[in-house]
């Protein structure tokens, strides 16, 4: 799909695999990877997302709120799939590393993507925070740049 994911988003995404467990949740979510993005804590995607005021804490309760709403309804059963949201959230990472010429896909990349991914809980959850692609880019570019 890609050339290379970083070491740090193979993290992130063992962490989310670990927190959908935890949730007792059958699938793996833009949700998780978003929570997993502040667990991991020390790349651009956590840093920015730090600039809005997100912490772990508040950001659980925000996703939870918004899982119970969009879940009641819902079951699903079986292996752990990645949902539609986190497929095309995923796609979208990987054309924006490319067209920054990035040789890997970072959390900033998985966290920008996120705000396009619009309906996701992900996304969602980042707007509860002021979170917009807008700003979150903005911010990804002056932590990239060092200003």
């Amino acid at each position: 799909m890609y050339e290379k994911f970083s070491k740090r988003v193979s993290t992130v995404v063992e962490h989310a695999r670990k927190i959908a467990r935890e949730a007792d949740q059958e699938y793996l979510g833009t949700e998780h990877v978003l929570v997993a993005i502040m667990r991991e804590g020390s790349g651009v995607g956590a840093k920015v997302l730090s600039s809005f005021g997100v912490d772990e804490y508040r950001l659980k309760a925000e996703i939870d709120r918004l899982v119970r709403k969009s879940m009641e309804d819902t079951w699903v059963f079986g292996k752990l799939p990645g949902s539609p949201h986190l497929k095309s959230t995923v796609a979208t990472a990987v054309r924006m590393a490319q067209e920054l010429e990035s040789k890997e896909v970072c959390t900033e990349h998985l966290l920008l993507a996120m705000l396009r991914e619009e309906g996701s809980v992900a996304e969602r959850a980042l707007l509860a925070f002021g979170a917009t692609y807008d700003k979150a880019h903005a911010k990804t570019q002056e932590l990239i740049s060092g200003d």
